[in-house]
């Protein structure tokens, strides 16, 4: 694929490093417009087969050391930052993401590099004190980490530059050679990304990258026994498909949350309102760790909802290609339609309507409800749309309790400013990750990032990636 957006480009597959056609095509729209930007080759079985292929063979005949594979990683993230424009533009188009977004998405891209880059460099294994065992004083062990071989990365549309990094850069950095499965509705940013990799300087068959309906492929991918490792990152119903059916092959699975947030009455309201609403409404709320339930203790209800509602209402909805414009559409006007939905039933069955509601073609614009009930699906269903539901508590115990009631358990944010009550909840709330004074989408690339429950297995961030995409060898050394 071209580095240059063109009014309508051309994306094909990645395979054994040249860039080629498929069995069909299908079409990608621009998420605003609902203009063509893109036609996209659709793999054949034949192909997904190929890339596999290509990348084994790749991992077993060209051996990158550390500090080559440093240097490369290094590479792609100047080259990101060179193409900022280019990529930033065609997230916008691609995602509907506005451009500040579209910046950021950018940023995090070249941070999750650099990051993937230096701990690459810093894989280890551990002294083991065989010779504290009885009869074992004549011997050593320690453990070393082995890339596990070709690593098989499924992204979804909602980080379309940066969930492709996060599973292409911790991949190469261990070692490992990585096929990659676009999204089919933001397939772009990901073909420039792996154009980056190869400029930067990546054995071509390292990378490759497929495209197509993901029942299809996907299945076709866990089919077939040379892929060592999974990274999938998409619905809940998906990633447990995944998992019955690779066997004993270890996966990392980032799936679906109805993400939390509890304000305390101890709260800066100020700075809980403008984070929540961010939190909340961003990528048109397509986000895993996107607000959802905002629990808010009933001593501050009347103080705190109209700063909300007014953060809210200094948004500004509309078309993403606008510079101005904060929140832009959602991924297709059919999942427009579902959030309207959803938010008419609730409406139906009691729920307020405070802010927002209203959907003009694919945008839906912020929405805030509270008298919800847990039994509502804009409660208990992940809605993955700029929706916000309110509900009141009276103790803490009983918010930790809500919040720990549904079958997720990715991240939760909490505002308090009482160290123990805090503390108290980093124990108690069952997820995978507790911010304390930010929402529950407060993500920094270089962390671990996991969930419980149906909201997954196994870590990403850089790091913890590369632990999971690695595999721990022990050796013992006998001295006499």
């Amino acid at each position: 694929m071209n580095d240059q957006v063109t009014r309508v480009s051309r994306v094909n597959l990645l395979i054994d490093g040249s860039w080629t056609t498929g069995v069909g095509t299908f079409e990608v729209l621009d998420k605003f417009t609902n203009e063509i930007i893109a036609v996209a080759d659709r793999a054949s079985r034949e192909q997904v087969d190929a890339a596999v292929a290509s990348a084994r063979r790749s991992f077993e005949q060209i051996r990158l050391d550390p500090q080559a594979r440093y240097r490369m990683l290094m590479k792609a993230a100047e080259l990101i930052e060179s193409r900022r424009e280019v990529l930033a533009r065609t997230i916008v188009a691609e995602a509907g993401f506005p451009p500040s977004d579209a910046n950021n998405e950018v940023g995090r891209a070249i941070q999750t590099f650099i990051v993937s880059a230096e701990e690459g460099k810093r894989i280890s294994g551990e002294g083991i004190p065989i010779e504290g065992a009885p009869g074992q004083a004549h011997r050593m062990a320690f453990t070393i980490r082995v890339p596990r071989g070709v690593v098989c990365g499924i992204t979804s549309f909602n980080s379309p530059l940066n969930m492709v990094a996060h599973k292409a850069a911790p991949a190469l950095a261990s070692g490992n050679t990585i096929v990659l499965k676009a999204p089919q509705a933001t397939p772009m940013s990901a073909a420039l990304l792996c154009q980056i990799l190869l400029d930067a300087g990546v054995p071509p068959s390292h990378v490759n990258l497929i495209q197509g309906p993901g029942s299809e492929l996907g299945q076709w991918l866990v089919e077939n026994r040379d892929i060592a490792f999974f990274t999938f990152t998409g619905s809940t119903e998906v990633g447990k498909k995944i998992r019955s059916s690779v066997g004993l092959r270890p996966v990392a699975l980032e799936l679906g949350s109805i993400a939390a947030t509890i304000v305390c009455d101890d709260a800066d309201l100020e700075r809980a309102a403008s984070r929540c609403v961010q939190s909340g409404f961003r990528r048109a709320g397509q986000a895993c760790t996107s607000i959802q339930r905002l629990y808010v203790h009933e001593d501050v209800m009347e103080r705190f909802v109209p700063l909300l509602v007014d953060a809210t209402r200094a948004l500004k909805v509309g078309d993403p290609h606008d510079p101005k414009t904060d929140i832009g559409p959602m991924i297709s006007e059919a999942d427009a339609r579902r959030a309207e939905e959803w938010v008419l039933e609730a409406r139906a069955k009691g729920a307020r309507v405070v802010e927002g509601g209203s959907r003009k073609g694919p945008l839906f614009y912020p929405t805030i409800l509270t008298n919800v009930t847990a039994q509502m699906r804009v409660m208990c269903e992940e809605i993955f749309a700029p929706v916000l539901s309110i509900v009141p508590f009276r103790s803490f115990d009983e918010a930790v309790d809500a919040v720990n009631a549904t079958p997720f358990g990715l991240a939760t944010g909490v505002f308090t400013r009482d160290v123990m009550r805090a503390m108290n909840a980093a124990r108690r709330l069952h997820v995978g990750v507790v911010h304390i004074n930010e929402p529950s989408s407060s993500r920094v690339d270089l962390i671990p990032f996991a969930g419980v429950k149906d909201s997954g297995v196994g870590r990403e961030g850089p790091k913890y990636a590369m632990q999971e995409m690695t595999e721990e060898r022990l050796v013992t050394v006998s001295l006499s």
